[in-house]
């Protein structure tokens, strides 16, 4: 499973590439509002020099005509840039056309199996299901995912799953076991992945025989 940063904060995903598990990058109009970064396309092309991997530009056009528009000014900014489109009937459509012209697209906002199967038909490099914001309303996040799965398993279909919206560690250990080809994380959650009490009880009772053996 490839790990992807939920994050538009150059330390972030610095520290991310620090750990040695970083493979690439999803960016939203929120995160971008939270870098404070108004020079969007100059940031995107920062991150994609730090990631080397794919990294997500959403557009912000609602329409199909201004999002394939600019999704093409997107793809232009680096040979990294995935273009990331709501799942919409607009964005469909946009989806068609710009993955025709061999630009990858990033179907957002998943929240249904059904929208995903349209997504993998309109011929999208990526899905994005919201496993946490339909658990926010009690839904079940990786029942949605698991059902994502099955259905381009039966299918074959080439679109990879990006498990988005993780709240936990929990998100990313049912996503590994469900097959899930990516998971998108915040920083706090990757860290929290190595994370156990018993490895720090363990590394200090090591470290306390070793100052006994040293006298």
């Amino acid at each position: 499973m490839k790990f992807f940063i939920d994050t538009a904060d150059l330390d972030e995903i610095r520290a991310a590439k620090a750990m040695g598990v970083l493979d690439g990058v999803t960016t939203n109009p929120s995160l971008m509002k939270q870098a404070g970064r108004k020079d969007t396309d100059a940031l995107l092309k920062e991150i994609c020099e730090i990631v080397q991997g794919p990294v997500s530009g959403e557009v912000v056009a609602l329409d199909t005509e201004g999002m394939i528009v600019e999704g093409k000014r997107l793809a232009a900014l680096n040979q990294h840039i995935v273009v990331k489109i709501p799942t919409t009937l607009d964005g469909l459509r946009a989806c068609r056309t710009l993955s025709d012209q061999g630009i990858p697209v990033n179907m957002t906002l998943v929240f249904s199996p059904s929208q995903a199967l349209l997504c993998a038909k309109a011929g999208a490099a990526y899905v994005s299901p919201f496993v946490g914001r339909l658990d926010d309303i009690s839904g079940d996040g990786m029942q949605l995912v698991e059902d994502i799965m099955e259905i381009y398993s039966n299918y074959d279909y080439p679109t990879e799953v990006i498990v988005a919206s993780i709240r936990h560690p929990e998100h990313v250990v049912q996503s590994g076991l469900l097959g899930a080809d990516i998971a998108t994380i915040p920083l706090k959650v990757i860290q929290q992945l190595v994370q156990h009490p018993l490895t720090d009880k363990g590394l200090a009772a090591f470290m306390a025989d070793w100052d006994k053996l040293q006298g």
